[in-house]
């Protein structure tokens, strides 16, 4: 058995040639393998401690011939596994995006297009909110009346019927489910006005012409890539140092645990408290050669959460993305550390 180190590399080959040329082992097979330090080895013979190494037959003009995977442990197969699972994960995800950006792009023409049929909407809603506020003046006035009435009666010491008592607690009901339906009409419609917003800024990004990108004039200002949570990549080098730098500020700001991890997509698990935060990068192509980098920041779905994604606190980390990659690209130039968020 032979085994690799610097200054015996060429006599290993050389040696290895011998082998296989030899006659006295023309019927023997020769196996090539790598320990944990990275040695190489080459042998008619696997010794008993190496015999977990993955490994190729070789045949004697040094063509591999047949190749033995090495022996996986149980912790490695469930990572194995875990690691195909997000995989999975992730295209789904990564379908459900384009299937929404289809969408988007076959819906609407220009981001005119779109606001008009927002504004529609909300016009709509108002409409809406304006027979429940008619509603609940109506049943508030009704309630008054009869309250009064009840009173009137009190004051004359007159039996109050029974009837006058059965209609003020059905005003009553009456005028608290209104007033509940007004309030979900109002959640209804800030939750319906952010989406539509996300939408008209992912309608601008995708429809973004090369032609519009390449000149400096053209990328997003600071005040819109601040907004937007988008990092303009100058070259691949940048991009992928600005990737492993993202990655750090996702894992800083998220509350929940990393989930998805690749050149494309990370992302940490869903918000399952409405005090979570989870945050997700996506590298998008602009054209042949450019990305961006978009930054998302997603809270638990209910009005505690949604009010979270839009607080002052999740619109300041939002804002920060692209001032701390540019400061950590910037040390990183100077061979310094980046620095945590």
């Amino acid at each position: 058995m032979m085994r690799n180190c610097d200054l015996c590399q060429l006599l290993i080959f050389t040696s290895l040639g011998f082998i296989l040329a030899s006659g006295s082992v023309e019927a023997k097979k020769v196996y090539r393998w790598i320990d944990e330090q990275g040695d190489i080895y080459f042998s008619d013979q696997v010794p008993p401690e190496h015999s977990q190494h993955g490994r190729a037959t070789l045949s004697q003009t040094g063509r591999v011939l047949e190749v033995t995977e090495q022996a996986q442990s149980k912790e490695q197969i469930e990572q194995e596994a875990r690691l195909q699972e997000l995989r999975r994960q992730q295209d789904k995800l990564i379908a459900s995006q384009k299937i929404h950006d289809k969408a988007l792009l076959s819906s609407y023409h220009s981001k005119e297009d779109m606001l008009l049929a927002i504004q529609s909407k909300m016009e709509l809603f108002e409409k809406q909110k304006d027979i429940f506020d008619g509603s609940i003046e109506r049943l508030t006035e009704q309630l008054k009346n009869q309250r009064n009435e009840i009173t009137a009666l009190e004051s004359a010491a007159q039996p109050v019927p029974k009837a006058l008592l059965d209609a003020v607690m059905l005003s009553q009901i009456r005028l608290e489910q209104t007033q509940n339906a007004l309030r979900s009409q109002i959640e209804k419609q800030e939750q319906t006005k952010k989406i539509d917003e996300a939408d008209v800024a992912r309608f601008l990004f995708l429809t973004q012409s090369t032609k519009d990108l390449l000149p400096r004039t053209k990328i997003p200002s600071i005040k819109e890539a601040n907004e937007l949570g988008l990092f303009y990549c100058e070259n691949d080098y940048q991009c992928n140092k600005a990737w492993e730098i993202g990655r750090n500020f996702v894992n800083f700001y998220s509350t929940t645990e990393p989930d998805v991890y690749n050149d494309k997509l990370i992302m940490n698990r869903p918000p399952p408290k409405d005090t979570d935060i989870s945050l997700s990068l996506s590298r998008l192509a602009i054209n042949e050669g450019d990305y961006q980098i978009f930054l998302d920041i997603r809270c638990r779905s209910s009005l505690t959460g949604e009010a979270l994604c839009a607080s002052p606190k999740v619109k300041a980390i939002r804002s920060s993305f692209r001032t701390y990659i540019n400061d950590a690209l910037s040390r990183l130039a100077l061979n310094k550390k980046a620095p945590a968020p």
